[in-house]
């Protein structure tokens, strides 16, 4: 009978620590649950749309990587609308953001380009619902350098073309004293700010007489333009100054007209007829802005009349260009695809300052290192 109350014993208090332990790792379990729920709550996300420019998502998620707290996804377009509430950050690229997808963008704290161009981002919408949209400045990356290196690659290229078609059509004999040199040409910068400022650096060992046009001479900054001017400043790297309204005056004084404006409300199509009418004949056209500044129809006309001495893009109206386009018929034409400002010098810098940014706003610091239009 002792026998069978010390073995009945026994079994309770093994049943009993069962329980116990149970109890405990339901504890545990639900502690280990909470943990990942509060640790996924701590992590701020990072959203790169589209599969375009992969060295930027890329760079990006390197120089992150001993930053755990910061998760950097790329998405494809059409899939972005389903994610973007689950996002912190999102950095657009090729994306148009209007109201109804930032409507979808709960938790977005901040949209910004990888680079400078704004255009396909509703930013009064934005506003509205209480996102932050901002640029990374080109002087600080390399970008504006690397962008009018582009163009003065374009513009050496519509010179030799157009030497090589005045040999074609015999106006110009092989061996003759040829024209495709920059020494002793007028160039037009159609809005002189980072990049302008970079290719006036650029044109002045080849011996040009540079002119330019930006709305408002007073607002330069020289504190963010300037640091990027080492040989003075700004006004000595310019022959001649003008407003947005002397653009016509001055592409009537230019050999070749570059157009470096931002794309918005008020530049759209800003090249057009008139405008390329007003420059003088055989005359060349550069474009490493963006692509909607030129009226397509305009230039058509004008390379088709032959006024138009030649055209050298980087970017288009659409992108990417249709191959078959009738512009691209011409042998005076020269296109990029949009490749100016893809350099690793530029593509690490800006990496760098969307990982800072995203690092910032976790640890609920100021966000520096960019530009806010908003």
């Amino acid at each position: 009978m002792v026998l069978r109350l010390r073995l009945l014993a026994k079994a309770i208090s093994r049943t009993s620590t069962y329980h116990r332990l149970m109890s405990c790792s339901a504890n545990i379990s639900g502690k280990v649950e909470r943990m990942v729920d509060n640790d996924e709550k701590k992590i701020t996300r990072v959203l790169f749309c589209g599969p375009h420019f992969p060295a930027s998502h890329t760079y990006t998620r390197e120089y992150l990587k001993e930053y755990p707290f910061v998760q950097v996804d790329d998405v494809p377009l059409d899939d972005v609308p389903g994610v973007i509430q689950n996002y912190n950050i999102c950095i657009v690229k090729t994306m148009k953001f209007d109201s109804n997808l930032l409507s979808r963008a709960e938790k977005m704290k901040l949209i910004m380009q990888y680079g400078v161009g704004l255009e396909g981002v509703d930013i009064d919408s934005a506003t509205k619902f209480g996102i932050k949209v901002a640029r990374i400045p080109s002087h600080v990356t390399g970008n504006a350098a690397s962008c009018a290196e582009m163009a003065i690659y374009l513009m050496l290229g519509l010179l030799r073309k157009q030497n090589e078609m005045q040999i074609a059509i015999k106006q110009r004999k092989v061996g003759d004293p040829i024209g495709d040199t920059l020494l002793g040409k007028t160039v037009f910068i159609l809005g002189f700010g980072n990049i302008g400022i970079d290719l006036a650096k650029r044109l002045r060992p080849f011996g040009v007489k540079i002119i330019a046009t930006k709305r408002s001479w007073a607002t330069h900054s020289l504190v963010s333009c300037l640091s990027n001017v080492q040989n003075g400043p700004v006004n000595d790297l310019v022959d001649e100054k003008g407003g947005h309204e002397d653009i016509h005056k001055f592409a009537s004084k230019a050999d070749i007209v570059v157009c470096c404006l931002c794309l918005n409300s008020d530049t759209v199509g800003v090249v057009n007829k008139p405008f390329i009418s007003s420059m003088r004949k055989g005359s060349l056209l550069v474009n490493i802005a963006r692509g909607g500044l030129l009226d397509y129809e305009a230039v058509l006309y004008y390379l088709e009349s032959g006024h138009l001495g030649g055209l050298g893009i980087d970017v288009a109206w659409t992108e990417p260009f249709d191959p078959d386009d009738p512009i691209l018929k011409f042998c005076n034409v020269l296109i990029t695809p949009h490749v100016a400002g893809v350099t690793e010098y530029s593509y690490r810098s800006m990496s760098k300052v969307v990982g800072d940014v995203a690092i910032q706003l976790h640890e609920g610091r100021p966000l520096t290192g960019i530009e806010f239009v908003n």
